[in-house]
């Protein structure tokens, strides 16, 4: 298993993967129109112009990836994506490991989860993140959990 980051050609395999990692999300809250889902190879290319995007490999293939925006010292981590078929062997912990890393300059971190996403928030509270709040962005019935961790 290797992290390093993506690169642009990297963007249609990484997509296919995000497609596949968040139908189980969809099939959670009942919405297959999430913004995972929908999202076009031309925005996952603009997303690598302006985003970290980091890629998890095993024997050349992408089994994760996660995307970061940094603005300050602040890094939003979005898009953790491992294989559904791969999950809960520690890749996803690995790769959120690997983003921290990779934005080490930054004191304060933050992602949105889903309300109902146990595992998610299992995950990011293992790695020190803590929950800070709930917000609706959606007209569906998703609300999102913010978790953040400080960097002392």
């Amino acid at each position: 298993m290797k992290i390093e980051k993506a690169l642009p050609e990297d963007a249609e395999e990484i997509l296919a993967l995000q497609k596949r990692a968040f139908k189980q999300e969809a099939e959670r809250y009942n919405n297959f129109e999430i913004e995972p889902l929908s999202a076009t190879l031309e925005q996952i290319r603009e997303e690598f112009k302006r985003s970290v995007v980091l890629k998890m490999t095993e024997e050349g293939k992408i089994i994760g990836s996660v995307r970061a925006d940094v603005k300050g010292n602040v890094c939003t981590v979005r898009k953790l994506i491992v294989e559904p078929g791969m999950q809960n062997r520690g890749y996803g912990a690995a790769l959120m490991k690997a983003i921290e890393a990779e934005c080490g300059s930054c004191w304060k971190f933050e992602l949105f989860t889903g309300h109902k996403s146990a595992n998610n928030q299992h995950l990011y509270k293992k790695l020190g993140y803590e929950i800070k709040g709930t917000i609706k962005p959606y007209e569906n019935d998703v609300c999102m959990v913010k978790m953040e961790k400080i960097i002392p």
